[in-house]
């Protein structure tokens, strides 16, 4: 879970008639944040500040929503969730300002196109949010995920949340990730998940503009810079790139944010290395732990998760 991260809050809105939903993080006071983006299709709000050059170096909220570009609306929710709970960023001793980036994927293509995440639900997904153990598979931003299409849309599967950590010594890196990526998911030993649903010689079929796009966060307990946030971002797209096939294509708008809450001494060079790993790890567990639904099969009806 991505609340192996001590202080991490992780909460979701679900609308599974609709076939959407958000899902927001709230980290713990003084996190230090990032990102990075590849492909050609982004959807996001206030990347620009988590960028290194520039000075804002905190957030206090991180929102994954599905409803394509409509689906930004949460953030407001969450922003004023925050503000209403004294957190934010302090601007002259007169009002806490909530920093609270957000990025998208498009999921209008499966359940009802008008159901969107908005304000109301943003906030929904706050009340929520607990640092305990949270939902994963076809749960918030994953509700309307689905993965390999790179086949034709009629050979998707179904996907969703996905997480993952891992440990060395006091340091944690974790992931969470929002898979619904055009391209295949990838086992560790480079065969397809699901290959099993493809017909005999299938050819890639080209790419469906605004349907596609894997979003999510790496976190880790590490004391670090904006910049190595930066890196871990990074990291966390280059763990993409080895488990999604064909990745960060011009019709994917694949956002990582790199966060780190600033608790343990821990070697850089570790921290990214985990950080390519549990991503990696968090997008598979995302096409695994998802149930059929929207007409798409989902590899969780077929076997139970971790055993």
């Amino acid at each position: 879970m991505l609340t192996d991260v001590e202080g991490m809050k992780v909460g979701h809105y679900t609308d599974l008639e609709g076939m959407t939903g958000c899902t927001v993080i709230v980290p713990p006071e003084g996190t230090v944040a990032s990102c990075e983006w590849r492909g050609g299709a982004p959807g996001d709000r206030d990347w620009v500040l988590l960028q290194p050059e520039q000075r804002v170096d905190r957030i206090h909220g991180l929102v994954l929503a599905g409803g394509s570009a409509f689906g930004l609306a949460a953030a407001d929710g969450v922003m004023g969730w925050l503000e209403e709970h004294g957190i934010g960023w302090d601007v002259g001793g007169f009002v806490k300002v909530p920093i609270v980036p957000a990025a998208i994927l498009f999921d209008l293509g499966i359940g009802d196109p008008k159901a969107r995440p908005g304000a109301e639900h943003g906030r929904m997904a706050c009340e929520a949010a607990s640092t305990g153990p949270h939902g994963t598979g076809s749960v918030g931003a994953g509700t309307g995920c689905t993965a390999g299409k790179a086949y034709g849309r009629e050979y998707a599967l179904k996907s969703g949340i996905g997480t993952a950590s891992a440990r060395e010594g006091d340091l944690v890196v974790s992931a969470l990730v929002a898979a619904n990526p055009w391209g295949e998911v990838l086992f560790e030993d480079g065969t397809i998940m699901g290959a099993e649903r493809l017909p005999a010689g299938a050819a890639l079929k080209f790419p469906q503009p605004g349907q596609n796009t894997l979003i999510g966060a790496v976190a880790t307990n590490a004391v670090i810079d904006k910049h190595q946030a930066f890196q871990m971002a990074k990291a966390g797209q280059d763990g993409v790139s080895t488990v999604v096939s064909p990745a960060h294509t011009r019709y994917d708008g694949d956002v990582i944010f790199g966060l780190g809450t600033r608790r343990v001494a821990a070697p850089i060079d570790i921290v990214l290395a985990l950080s390519s790993r549990v991503v990696a790890q968090a997008v598979r567990h995302a096409v695994s732990s998802a149930t059929s639904a929207g007409g798409l099969p989902g590899l969780a009806d077929n076997f139970v998760v971790g055993e």
